[in-house]
């Protein structure tokens, strides 16, 4: 039974597909953790309650973080620290994880239960692209449901990923009501951190 070996450089093709294939893998085992500082577990989805109208641009769902914008689709809309007001900083890697939100026709819809004001932007790749607040908004490829929040606080592509609230604001904890564990007894011994 004879065995065939590559000898030589291997094909460009190859090579390509091998390192796109490794940079993937680099890129979800770093962005593994999905908690918040001071969380126990991963952010989980809770059954959304959408006031999304069907193919509307964005809406507002509730998700374990509160209330949430989401895409046309249901999907959890998150804001990246690195961008400016009215500026994308998502690059073409970027954006295969984190796709921005489309602006339909590149205008700016008319959406129900959003204080924060809409705009278009353009991302990095020349399509248009919707923001609240100013803030460039994107989903996480990450995210399998309506309702899933697993990119929040993930740090990559040069910030932290947070959901929006409907003001338009990073969501960096979870609402009071949302907490059911009751705090620790302090155990006198000083091992705290600052008082988290």
């Amino acid at each position: 039974m004879s065995t065939s070996r590559l000898t030589g450089p291997l094909p460009r093709q190859f090579r390509a597909r091998l390192f796109g294939g490794a940079a993937a893998l680099l890129l979800v085992s770093a962005c593994g953790s999905t908690g918040t500082p001071g969380s126990t577990g991963t952010p989980g989805a809770t059954s959304p309650t959408s006031a999304a109208t069907p193919g509307a641009a964005l809406g507002v769902a509730t998700t374990s973080l509160g209330p949430v914008l989401v895409d046309s689709k249901g999907m959890t809309v998150y804001l990246l620290t690195a961008d400016k007001p009215g500026q994308s900083s998502c690059a073409a890697q970027c954006l295969q994880f984190w796709p921005s939100v489309p602006a339909p026709g590149g205008k700016v819809p008319a959406v129900s239960g959003l204080s924060a004001p809409l705009g278009v932007t353009k991302a990095t790749n020349g399509a248009s692209m919707l923001t609240a607040g100013g803030w460039p908004l994107y989903t996480f490829s990450g995210d399998r449901a309506p309702g899933d929040v697993t990119g929040q606080g993930m740090v990559n592509f040069g910030g932290t990923w947070y959901v929006v609230s409907p003001s338009g604001m990073a969501v960096k904890a979870p609402p009071p009501s949302a907490s059911t564990s009751a705090p620790a007894p302090d155990d006198g011994g000083g091992g705290g951190i600052g008082g988290y």
